[in-house]
Order: structure tokens, then sequence, then C-alpha cells
């Protein structure tokens, strides 16, 4: 169970009140009070793994699964909205992005109707962007706050997965694109740590979860385009004077 969980705990009003106005609303239990005052400044994305979105929606809403996410959005691009966006939703779990270790309390979650080996659908996609766009809108994010589950547990999580179009989003601002820096030298763990991969993972862990954003499909080890991307990339939440975040 997340920290500070209350089993069974549910939103007591009666449509969300802050979120996506072309959403579906069904409620989750699994989810509670941001912490410290915190606000969304992370969106986390996800891909289900599950054979449908029905069926993915209907874990994300047993309490006793005890996990959520503030959208699901299906391969037809239905899309729900599960918890507030006010509300701390659970779906990263362990896990850190730069100086930012509780993930839930700092993020929106979404789910996408996938499991893992296939293109997502451009239903799906499509829909992807208009919520990334309201979400942006809404809360003052750049390209940098889209992040993928396997960047903050690297090694633990692999979604959005190396089929994810990560440059689709980054070609409409929605995401960052790679980019060509000079390599100030040193270990690429250093690098990778500034570029905001700082869960506690092996480094092979983290720069195969940066690759699959960035070099998809690249293997082995460390290669003088993976520093030079990283190095582009600007530093992580907390990191280098980059604004701290909760």
């Amino acid at each position: 169970m997340a920290p500070g969980a209350v089993p069974g705990a549910a939103p007591s009003r009666a449509a969300a009140s802050s979120g996506d106005p072309g959403a579906i609303w069904h409620p989750s239990p699994n989810a509670g009070a941001r912490r410290g005052g915190a606000r969304p400044t992370l969106v986390v994305l996800h891909y289900t793994a599950m054979e449908d979105a029905d069926s993915a929606l209907a874990r994300l809403c047993d309490p006793a699964a005890e996990v959520s996410a503030h959208y699901l959005i299906g391969r037809d691009g239905r899309l729900w909205q599960l918890v507030d966006e006010t509300e701390r939703a659970w779906h990263a779990g362990a896990g850190a992005w730069g100086a930012i270790d509780d993930l839930n309390s700092a993020s929106i979650g979404i789910e996408l109707d996938n499991g893992g080996s296939a293109p997502f659908s451009e239903p799906l996609m499509a829909r992807l962007e208009a919520v990334l766009d309201g979400v942006a809108r809404r809360w003052a994010l750049g390209p940098e706050a889209a992040i993928g589950h396997s960047d903050c547990a690297p090694g633990r999580k692999s979604d959005p997965g190396p089929r994810f179009d990560w440059l689709r989003l980054a070609r409409r601002g929605l995401a960052l694109a790679p980019g060509q820096g000079d390599d100030p030298g040193g270990p690429v763990e250093a690098l990778l740590a500034r570029a905001g991969w700082t869960a506690e993972a092996p480094v092979e862990a983290r720069l195969a979860a940066f690759r699959a954003r960035f070099r998809p499909g690249a293997e082995g080890p460390e290669e003088p385009a993976d520093r030079a991307i990283l190095a582009a990339l600007p530093p992580g939440p907390g990191i280098d004077g980059a604004p701290r975040r909760p």
C-alpha cells in the first residue's frame, strides 16, 4: 500500500474539479492528498500491459489493487479520468527524477492502453496530445515535464516502452527533443544524473531508460552519441540550479 493511503478512500465529489473536460469521470478509490502542498510538476506516462482498456479500468479502480492514475486512454481514443488532478494518484511507486523522490505527489499519471510491444494507435496518440496540452496549460508545465515510468524507475519499469513515439510529442512541444551538446567529460553516470536519471539503479539500467526515449534501439556500452544528447538536455528538477520540485 502506498504510504499514507487510506484503504477504500474515494473522492467525495460527484465529478472532478480539475482535469480534462472531455474525459469520462470514473473515480478510483485509490487516491489521496498530495503531500506538503505539492502541485503537479511532472507527467509520467505508462502502458497498461493489459488485454484492453476495460480490464485496465477495472484494476485501476479496484481498492485491492492499490494502484491508480489520473487518466486512462484507450486504443480507440476514449479518455477516462480516475483521479482529480489536484489529488495524488498511486501510479509511480518507488523511484526518483532529479531531486524528486515522492513522484506521486509531484506528478500526473497517464495510463495508455498498450501491451508494450505493439505500436501505439493513432486515436490514442491524438488524444494523448490533447490531454498533455491541457495539463501543460492548467499547470504551466514545459516539455521537460513529460517523462516515462522507466525514467523514474529504471530497471524496475520499462513503460511506455520502445514503441512509444517520443519524437511525435517533441515535434508538438509536448516532450523534449534530442539535441547535440558539448561533452563535458566525466563518467556517463554523472551526465545521466544531471539530466534527471537519479533513481537508485545500475548505470546500465539508467542508460537503457535514456536510450528508450532518445536513442531507441541503441544497445551496449555508452557511445559518443549518448553523451552528446545528454549534454544538451536541461538539468533535472532541483539539479544544477534547476527549480527544485516537490
